[in-house]
């Protein structure tokens, strides 16, 4: 597949629900309401519409939520989605997750095919970690942790970084990662979704973060990609990678090779526009995957050149209304 800009598309995040077991403030309001579970697809239809995709030349797949791990029958889904992995159709099927499940889980992902996850973590201190999550629990998290490297899942740690909040901790978090052989990867606050404040008394551009590391660590320019957004540096002194995303100072629109799916199946060309294209009625409405291949058709017609992120003082507002756990994070 490839969009109007000869952009091969192989990459689809998955989010397989809304709902999330923690209330991160710079990703949903503390009393955010969840979309009916009547609106999703259901687990066979989640399977039809990514078989599809891999048929068409995805070769890597993303569950995201939400918290992916809440979803009722997740596992059951990743036994019988991994049949693509077993023929080789599908090169890599991944989670980014807040770890709050992994102790049920780790040993069930690794065994279906998962080889390596995202744990997204703003903090390693415990009293603010249960300020920014709000619900979370520090210690559930590294218990988590713990039981993914039992398992032999590679880690990889996201952390939004927050000026005024975290900011001091990143040097911190560059070390700690190293010592567990985690490669760490730093983001930019997106304007996604009200979350009843304004996001720009935390943003950070994450070149200034840069600079502040490296009076700390040795970064030199990777040659690494996973085919994500990520830029790479490679930490001498740990040995570790880490990764800046920077949606909002530097645009990495130009090599983008994903889609997004949502829970309800509707298709999201780009994370920082509204465009988008109804799979679940096409699905519903032609088991003979007719319509749902003209729809996806469309969706590479309509992927626009690059989002319109934009984050400046006077201009904390959401850029698009949905939040983030909507789309898929």
């Amino acid at each position: 597949m490839q969009d109007s800009f000869a952009r091969p598309i192989t990459y689809l995040r998955v989010s397989v629900t809304d709902r999330c077991d923690f209330r991160c403030f710079y990703c949903m309001p503390e009393s955010m309401e969840f979309l009916p579970r009547a609106d999703l697809l259901n687990l066979e239809e989640l399977d039809q519409v990514c078989s599809t995709f891999v048929e068409r030349g995805v070769t890597k797949i993303r569950l995201t939520g939400g918290e992916p791990l809440v979803r009722r029958g997740i596992i059951d889904f990743i036994k019988g989605f991994s049949r693509h992995l077993e023929s080789g159709a599908l090169d890599e099927l991944t989670l980014t997750t807040n770890a709050s499940q992994l102790s049920k889980y780790a040993d069930d992902l690794k065994a279906l095919g998962v080889e390596r996850i995202n744990v997204s973590l703003d903090t390693l201190d415990a009293a603010k970690f249960a300020e920014i999550t709000r619900l979370g629990r520090l210690e559930q998290v590294l218990e988590g942790l713990a039981a993914a490297d039992k398992a032999g899942l590679k880690v990889k740690i996201n952390t939004v970084a927050l000026k005024g909040f975290n900011d001091t901790e990143l040097s911190t978090l560059v070390k700690w990662c190293g010592e567990r052989g985690y490669d760490l990867t730093l983001i930019e606050t997106m304007p996604l979704g009200d979350i009843g404040g304004d996001r720009t008394e935390h943003y950070l551009a994450l070149d200034d973060v840069r600079a502040q590391l490296e009076s700390d660590w040795t970064l030199t320019p990777s040659t690494y990609s996973t085919g994500g957004p990520s830029r790479y540096l490679d930490v001498k002194e740990t040995g570790q990678r880490l990764g800046l995303i920077t949606p909002l100072s530097e645009h990495f629109c130009d090599t983008c090779n994903r889609m997004r799916l949502t829970c309800t199946g509707t298709l999201y060309m780009c994370l920082g526009q509204d465009s988008s294209v109804n799979l679940r009625d096409a699905l519903r409405g032609d088991p003979t995957l007719d319509q749902l291949n003209a729809a996806i058709d469309q969706a590479l017609t309509l992927k626009p050149k690059g989002h319109e992120f934009v984050i400046a003082p006077g201009q904390g507002a959401p850029a698009l209304k949905r939040h983030m756990s909507v789309t898929g994070g």
